[in-house]
């Protein structure tokens, strides 16, 4: 009959105190707006404006956690950006000409001396002096080539070798280009992830879109200029041999090198090698320190790989200089003193204590692998977030009166406990988006108005078998126990699809898909609860102080 353990009212009871507990900031907090402070929370790392909030009276023990919101409704920056995979294949060929070279001098004797020729940027062109051994530096090179792991490409190799009169031509393959154009999109979009990461944004929304744009949306930014500074740094170190140092920044530099100005020495440019020893790609760490004099630094470590080059390169090269190459400018280009094992060491300048920590951040984040170029930029602003969200709530507050009204009417003092349940769940649902940290959007909000509509259907058919079974004769006890237990099973079956379906959403989905997937999940999983549980619970404890013969549903 009806019977409720006092531990299982006093744990129904306790989840709903502690989820309304959770929800109440989101009633009782002021949310700041954007402004200098803001942003300079932004800068340096700390929680997001939205989550500055100014208590009213709220005590400092009770939870404090509010829902973080979207970029329809808080205002924010809105990019889409177009990756330049030609780049890649650029730097790629650039790369490859050392193992050409060394590969090549092995077989000098068959093909003479080796020249490098002028050539398009994603390709190198080698003229040998004796053309009769070109199949054996078109073996030598071939030997050179990888196999490319894609899905289509079985059995491709990573570069095409073919001969033109005495000269050698080597290029990507298309197999390999499509290869590389996938890796660099995606590398930039975990970079592009990790920068915005850095600087302490929340839920930020950075999504593929097509073979080669990212879009890129994130609230609490001021404007997209800030967006595009904060993604736009490349932060592209490279380790480079020195060929010469001069003053003319129109010098002519040799095939295979190029002229790079100096950061901190004015009218000072390095002419470097253009295929760099090791690569900011084989840093695994950087953090700012200071060297032995006091000044700031960045210190670094290499991967094994880096490690391994570093050393050698070092070794070979004891009182040489060595170039180091941020975006294209030398920072520092020290001469190597000694063998540097264990792909560990220090990079100096005249760096400030925040340009060696900026330095550091940018370094960890990784670099860009190619440019990015802007193909659309938006700046939201919080007097639109603030419209949505005033039009959510009418919306919202709409939905819930006339709901409370329809089940006072139907259903009398059943639907009054129905009521305070809907009560209770859309606290629950508040509570939990605090808790977990969700972001809510505009479609969020639609899933909310949605379980409020959906949230009572557990109730009508609960109710609705009270009614079948007061009809057969039952008394009131045996008609609301039965009316529970017989109205489970079609409750639970309801709601388990409409949960999978938002769970599909969730995980096929992105943006504001997502956002509704979570409001509406996590609604039914607090709709089953008051439904099943809360109501029950009130029932009960009516049933039990009243003790009537007859009831009415």
């Amino acid at each position: 009959m009806l019977q409720f353990d006092t531990w299982k009212r006093v744990l129904i009871w306790l989840v709903c105190v502690i989820g309304l507990l959770m929800a109440l900031p989101n009633a009782f907090y002021t949310r700041v707006e954007q402004s200098n402070d803001a942003k300079a929370a932004i800068e340096l790392g700390n929680d997001t404006p939205q989550m500055q909030a100014e208590a009213a009276q709220w005590p400092s023990w009770l939870p404090s956690s509010l829902v973080n919101l979207g970029l329809d409704l808080r205002g924010g920056a809105h990019l889409l950006a177009e990756v330049q995979v030609q780049d890649v294949y650029d730097s790629r060929m650039e790369a490859m000409w050392p193992e050409i070279r060394d590969a090549l001098r092995e077989e000098r004797a068959t093909v003479g001396t080796i020249r490098r020729q002028d050539s398009a940027a994603d390709e190198i062109r080698v003229r040998i002096s004796q053309p009769e051994g070109m199949p054996q530096a078109l073996e030598a090179v071939r030997g050179l080539a990888r196999q490319v792991q894609t899905l289509t490409g079985v059995g491709a190799t990573d570069i095409e070798v073919r001969a033109e009169g005495d000269t050698i031509v080597v290029q990507l393959s298309e197999a390999e280009k499509l290869a590389s154009d996938d890796r660099t999109v995606r590398q930039a979009l975990e970079i592009i992830r990790r920068r915005i990461d850095e600087v302490g944004t929340r839920e930020p929304t950075i999504q593929r879109q097509g073979a080669d744009r990212i879009l890129i949306q994130v609230p609490g930014i001021g404007s997209a200029g800030e967006l595009k500074e904060i993604i736009g740094t490349t932060a592209q170190l490279t380790f480079n041999p020195v060929v010469g140092r001069g003053t003319d920044p129109d010098a002519v530099a040799g095939v295979g090198e190029k002229i790079v100005p100096s950061i901190d020495e004015n009218e000072v440019y390095y002419n470097i090698e253009s295929a760099p020893v090791v690569t900011g790609e084989e840093l695994v760490d950087a953090q700012p320190s200071f060297d032995q004099n006091g000044r700031p630094a960045v210190n670094f470590r290499f991967n094994t790989s880096g490690a391994r080059k570093f050393g050698d390169y070092t070794r070979d090269n004891i009182g040489a200089p060595f170039a180091i190459v941020l975006d294209d400018e030398v920072i520092s280009a020290p001469v190597i003193q000694s063998h540097i094992p264990g792909g560990s060491g220090i990079i100096t300048g005249n760096f400030t204590v925040e340009e060696s920590t900026n330095l550091a951040v940018l370094l960890r984040a990784g670099a860009l692998p190619a440019g990015l170029e802007f193909l659309e930029e938006r700046t939201i602003g919080p007097e639109l977030g603030q419209d949505s969200i005033d039009a959510g709530k009418v919306a919202t507050i709409v939905a819930f009166v006339a709901v409370l009204t329809f089940m006072a009417l139907s259903y009398g003092l059943f639907g009054v406990f129905a009521n305070v349940a809907l009560i209770i769940n859309v606290g629950l649902l508040f509570g939990l988006l605090s808790l977990i940290g969700a972001t809510l959007t505009l479609p969020g909000i639609a899933g909310i108005v949605l379980t409020v509509g959906m949230a009572v259907d557990a109730n009508v058919l609960i109710f609705e078998r009270i009614r079948e079974e007061l009809k057969s004769a039952r008394g009131p006890a045996r008609a609301i126990d039965l009316g529970y237990e017989k109205a489970l099973s079609a409750i639970l079956d309801a709601n388990i699809t409409t949960f999978i379906t938002a769970v599909i959403l969730f995980a096929m989905g992105s943006g504001p898909v997502r956002g509704f997937a979570i409001t509406l999940g996590l609604g039914i999983l607090t709709s089953v609860f008051t439904a099943i549980f809360v109501t029950r619970l009130m029932v009960v404890m009516w049933f039990e102080r009243r003790r009537p013969k007859t009831i009415e549903v």
